[in-house]
């Protein structure tokens, strides 16, 4: 690591805490730790850690209230929650307050530090916040905003990562299965429908006029396309 880098743990199982703050000191990181909403809240404002850590169940402020306020008090760096149930991460998608990534727990360590470290080194490559302009709009990933004619739009963790994939891979046919993969992971139990709602979703965001698109076009029979050429 060219710099330290400071990851916030805000987690209130103990053990839970003291097992992956171990591991990510092991692994080099710089780890601050909390254990509640509040205390955390204040810890991270003061101290801007590269990477915010986050349960979503704490004593005092949600995990999600602590997101949303110090998303509105300015930080803007990757903020992970971590949650224990399915029906926490469809929350998490449902009210986007701020969250760059989520990841469910039990987790596996090595998962979690494989997920840290590919972020880290993604952010540390590009110093100043990630950004993908296109006609007049600017997609800020690491916020889950899309700026269309100066005016913010919040996107969900999925429609972030599927705009994020396709402006990666501008002008390419993308089959769905690709893009599936790519979304929801390995084991994703999703159906091609779950994805083109969200496709239909994230159309009504970025274009113009949603039933003849002219960005995110449909390639009939394979998936999609992101059509721009400046």
């Amino acid at each position: 690591m060219n710099k330290e880098i400071k990851i916030a743990l805000v987690e209130d199982d103990e053990n839970l805490r003291f097992l992956v703050a171990e591991r990510l000191q092991t692994e080099g990181y710089k780890v601050l730790e909390a254990d509640n909403g509040s205390d955390a809240e204040e810890m991270i404002l003061a101290e801007q850690p590269d990477i915010v850590l986050l349960d979503w169940m704490l004593p005092g402020k949600t995990g999600s209230e602590v997101c949303g306020s110090i998303r509105e008090k300015g930080y803007d760096k990757l903020v992970i929650m971590m949650t224990a149930k399915a029906q926490d991460v469809d929350k998490i998608e449902a009210y986007n307050f701020g969250v760059s990534d989520y990841i469910t727990k039990p987790f596996n360590m090595d998962v979690l530090v494989a997920m840290i470290d590919s972020k880290i080194k993604f952010s540390l490559n590009s110093e100043k916040a990630e950004s993908y302009k296109f006609a007049n709009m600017e997609h800020l990933p690491n916020t889950h905003l899309l700026i269309r004619d100066g005016r913010k739009i919040e996107l969900t963790i999925l429609e972030n990562r599927i705009l994020l994939y396709f402006l990666k891979n501008k002008n390419k046919v993308i089959n769905r299965e690709e893009l599936m993969m790519e979304v929801w992971g390995y084991n994703a139990d999703v159906n091609t429908r779950t994805l083109d709602m969200h496709i239909v979703r994230l159309r009504k965001k970025i274009e113009t006029n949603a039933d003849s698109p002219q960005y995110l076009q449909t390639v009939r029979g394979i998936g999609y396309k992101f059509v721009y050429n400046q």
